[in-house]
């Protein structure tokens, strides 16, 4: 090409030219962009500027003989492309003026293009035939800031906990015998409690600060050690230590608390019975008072009736029991029962069976185990009794007379270790990405020139495109769960009604989306991420399980949606429920009223990328399910369909509107929050996460959005692309991103990520 083909003016904008339409997301928005660099660009002649605005035609676009040619004059030049500039396309394109022409000063005006575009290196680095000086990771951003954000008031503690963890006892190893495996276990939670943490959410009187938050943070820093250590430290002071501390009165606290934080009592959580799973209403166990003897009676009454899945079954010393309470013949419902099953010298107590889960997908450190209990007698004082109690006479009494209210109150003051476990399957996501992310940050395949190294794994978008989503996601959960727990907290707030609706959406979003980063991480290590020592073989094990226990994902999510149901105080068989239809009705005209071709088709950046956008679509998905969901019930009801039979028919609807309602609530917290972030770099930073996520999350509702004519087929094109370019965009600062989470390098044991 002969370098007077164009003049130096125009030469210095061919880069540029080229990366813009080298894909189909020129808007109108970034076009203004271009012609205002051009407007402003003194150096330009008449005619310069008239040939270099002829080309920003979206409806007479440049022939493709045209862009190969300009890649031929960039390929031709010579020229290396150096990521690590601080405007890596503006000096590249002077550089190739500077090889054609003997003058080439540095143009302002270029660099207002790349940075109003957002344009990366990962643009176009691969669009042209040069030779690419790499930058691994950006220093743009810094980790320990980033940290700091998402850390917020608990730097303290997490800090300290971190440190912590790097004492020798906590060293990943590979375990395949379950009784070594959980020995080791046993003396790491032995060793946190020796250290504080154990009671770190018990009352100051009972070895603790108070902080159920900071408390929580440990589940997700536990789970870069090992998922075996959170589950079995969250049974031990989460399960049966929060047991005695929620459903227990000051007597229980006095006798139990202490030492089940110092870790010298060792306890379980009986709960899940075999033959009945979630319906922990309907568990059979009984605990029967005996007026004569002053003392209840524990008893399985039939084979499938045992509790099963206990975990620290085999270690501990006594059962926080939940079981039918029968006092004077009356079942005055579930309630926990404090059972002594071993004796010192750590021997089976009489009537207690315990038998052996064996070896799980899993978790193997955990000794979960079935238990039996045949008649066995323990003091009326047992009774964890804050929300119903035996009187010295034999009597029940309760506060709370209504036993449904009753029930779900106690439920509801578990409802912590549901966000802990959403927690640690956060902890495992962010695990798993790192070790994925550190992986493609250095190992190279492929390249289709001889004359450089091969690329590496993340420089390609396929492996952007699989991993990034994922990591903006986990900034969203973990500003999400953070505000859970604090509302969770929240003294002010008794009525826990509301909160358990939103951890129970919630906690299936996210372990979900824990399991399924997790095999996506293997499937981006290749083979590598198959093998034990690279962790994510484990994660994938561990964390499975998380999708089922703690509330059975499904079944949470339906809670979630009678929850949404009920917040509209909708009785499904009454008068008052077309009020409530006429007032959803209402709502949703209001939102139809944006949902016109216009709105439908709307495509440009500055739309998508709108978080009013993102709310919108989000909320008017809700909203739409929760109003054709009430109509369904109402209409099988009219018809004289029992409720039950009702609920029964729209099972899947219901599932529908829980996962909306719980993706709303997550980006609507998450929006909130960087809302209230300082002005800067990093509220930038943040607010693409958000944007990034909220596409990503859209794109994977598409079918739902088209179907009901939100978005067109346009739209839903334009929203994928749009994925596809944030993905880019980041791809510079993906290294500083997983290090923002603060994984103790004690933890990163993985050999693929050193």
């Amino acid at each position: 090409m002969e370098k007077k083909t164009y003049s130096p003016g125009i030469l210095q904008y061919i880069p540029f030219f080229y990366v813009i339409w080298s894909d189909d997301l020129v808007s109108a928005s970034e076009i203004n962009v271009v012609e205002k660099a051009i407007g402003q660009d003194a150096s330009l002649s008449k005619d310069e500027s008239f040939v270099l605005k002829s080309w920003l035609n979206t409806k007479n676009r440049p022939a493709n003989d045209e862009l190969k040619n300009w890649k031929h004059i960039v390929s031709n030049s010579d020229v290396k492309l150096v990521e690590s500039n601080t405007y890596p396309l503006s000096t590249f394109s002077q550089k190739v003026v500077c090889n054609y022409f003997e003058e080439c000063p540095f143009n302002d005006s270029l660099k207002h293009i790349e940075v109003n575009l957002g344009i990366q290196p990962n643009h176009y680095n691969h669009l042209f035939d040069v030779e690419v000086e790499h930058e691994i990771t950006s220093n743009y951003y810094n980790a320990s800031e980033i940290d700091e954000i998402l850390k917020g008031e608990h730097a303290e503690v997490i800090d300290g906990f971190r440190n912590t963890l790097d004492n020798p006892i906590f060293r990943w190893d590979i375990h395949r015998n379950k009784e070594e495996f959980r020995e080791v276990v046993l003396n790491q939670v032995k060793y946190l409690a020796d250290k504080g943490y154990g009671a770190l959410a018990y009352p100051k009187a009972y070895g603790g600060i108070e902080d159920m938050e900071g408390y929580a943070y440990m589940f997700e820093n536990m789970m870069y050690v090992d998922g075996s250590l959170t589950i079995k430290f969250g049974v031990q002071f989460g399960l049966f230590g929060g047991s005695i501390q929620k459903l227990g009165t000051k007597k229980h606290h006095d006798e139990y608390l202490t030492e089940t934080g110092k870790a010298s009592l060792l306890g379980c959580f009986a709960m899940t019975e075999t033959g009945h799973g979630s319906n922990v209403r309907g568990i059979k166990t009984t605990a029967t008072y005996d007026k004569a003897l002053d003392q209840i009676i524990i008893h399985t009454p039939g084979k499938n009736d045992n509790k099963e899945y206990i975990g620290n079954a085999l270690h501990s010393k006594m059962a926080s029991v939940f079981a039918q309470l029968i006092v004077d013949g009356k079942n005055e419902g579930v309630h926990a029962i404090l059972v002594p099953v071993r004796n010192e010298k750590h021997e089976l107590l009489s009537g207690i069976t315990i038998e052996d889960n064996g070896y799980k997908l899993g978790l193997n450190g955990v000794d979960n185990g079935k238990i039996w209990f045949n008649q066995v007698a323990v003091p009326r004082e047992n009774l964890l009794n804050k929300y119903g109690d035996i009187k010295e006479d034999g009597s029940y009494r309760s506060d709370i007379k209504n036993p449904n209210k009753r029930f779900f109150t106690m439920l509801g003051t578990l409802v912590g270790g549901r966000i802990c476990v959403a927690r640690a399957g956060l902890g495992g996501a962010k695990m798993a990405l790192t070790v994925a992310i550190k992986h493609a940050l250095k190992r190279r395949q492929f390249n289709d020139s001889i004359k450089v190294q091969e690329d590496l794994l993340m420089d390609y978008p396929t492996h952007q495109l699989r991993l990034t989503p994922l990591v903006a996601s986990a900034y969203v959960y973990h500003v999400t769960l953070d505000k859970m727990m604090k509302d969770y907290c929240d003294e002010s707030k008794p009525d826990k009604r509301i909160v358990e609706t939103q951890v129970a959406g919630l906690k299936s979003i996210i372990t979900w989306y824990a399991n399924d980063t997790i095999q996506e991480c293997r499937e981006a290590c290749g083979g590598k991420g198959y093998l034990i020592e690279n962790r994510i073989a484990d994660l994938k094990g561990d964390v499975d399980i998380f999708t089922t226990f703690e509330g059975d994902n499904t079944v949470l999510l339906l809670l979630a949606a009678k929850g949404v149901l009920s917040d509209f105080k909708a009785e499904f068989n009454s008068a008052g429920f077309s009020a409530v239809l006429k007032l959803l009705s209402s709502q949703l005209s209001d939102k139809l009223s944006t949902i016109n071709p216009l709105y439908s088709n709307k495509v440009d950046k500055e739309h998508l990328y709108n978080p009013q956008f993102h709310k919108h679509a989000f909320d008017y998905r809700t909203r739409r399910l929760t109003y054709t969901l009430a109509k369904r019930i109402r209409s099988y009801i009219k018809k004289g369909m029992p409720s039950y039979q009702a609920f029964m028919k729209v099972q899947t609807h219901l599932i529908a509107l829980g996962k909306a309602y719980a993706v709303e609530l997550a980006y609507t917290t998450y929006s909130d929050f960087v809302d209230g972030m300082s002005e800067g770099k990093n509220k930038d930073l943040f607010k693409k996460l958000g944007t990034i996520h909220a596409l990503y999350e859209i794109r994977k509702d598409s079918e739902w959005y088209l179907e009901q004519g939100y978005i067109s087929g346009t739209k839903s094109k334009a929203i994928r692309q749009r994925v596809e370019r944030l993905c880019t965009e980041l791809r510079p600062h993906i290294g500083i991103l997983v290090d923002g989470w603060g994984i103790p390098q004690s933890c990163m044991s993985a050999q693929i990520a050193e």
